[in-house]
């Protein structure tokens, strides 16, 4: 690759550089500040119930999640929920979503869209086993799991459409924390990387 670069003129690659960079921190900036309106709300909200009606039957059929309660106390509850915001949801949907996806103010075809959707989501899918195996050794074995990464892929769609459709990085946050903790909290989650 930094063969190709030397190729181009240097000034050519500042300019290229630089209008990247003012993509992303125009995409960034047009994310946060746009807040979801009641339709973004109730799309958001049909997308998440929607990954429950389907993600939740799978996993108890599959015995990757187990109903249950996590036995932590409150204090822990809630510094586990406020994590979860920070890391995954909007790390992660700031890079997967925001900076790889056009925003819904820029003038994209729906095919370049689509495009672009598909290469956030395997990204998207990619980055869990590699988060495993460099930065979060514990979540090795729940990270390689077919059904979590199937289960991640289908967060990622929901995610992506709620990005799309709204403009809006809360949105995909929303949606992204409350099935993480939902996950870490009812399901299993806690317990699957914590032992």
């Amino acid at each position: 690759m930094n063969q190709i670069l030397k190729l181009i003129p240097s000034q050519m690659r500042h300019q290229l550089n630089s209008l990247l960079n003012l993509k992303i921190i125009y995409r960034l900036k047009a994310a946060i500040s746009i807040i979801p309106n009641t339709r973004s709300c109730l799309t958001s909200i049909i997308l998440l119930l929607s990954f429950t009606i389907i993600s939740v039957p799978i996993g108890l059929y599959f015995n990757f999640l187990k109903f249950g309660f996590v036995h932590l106390n409150l204090a822990e509850i809630i510094k586990l929920i406020a994590i979860c915001l920070f890391t995954p949801a909007i790390t992660e949907e700031i890079f997967f979503r925001v900076l790889l996806l056009p925003h819904v103010t820029e003038n994209v075809s729906p095919i370049k869209k689509g495009l672009w959707g598909c290469i956030s989501l395997a990204i998207f899918i990619i980055y869990h086993p590699l988060n495993a195996l460099t930065a979060y050794p514990a979540g090795f074995p729940t990270f390689m799991n077919p059904f979590f990464l199937l289960l991640a892929g289908f967060l990622g769609i929901i995610c992506t459409s709620a990005y799309l459709q709204s403009g809006s990085l809360w949105t995909p946050v929303a949606i992204h924390w409350v099935v993480v903790a939902g996950w870490l909290l009812l399901f299993g989650g806690y317990e699957r990387l914590n032992t």
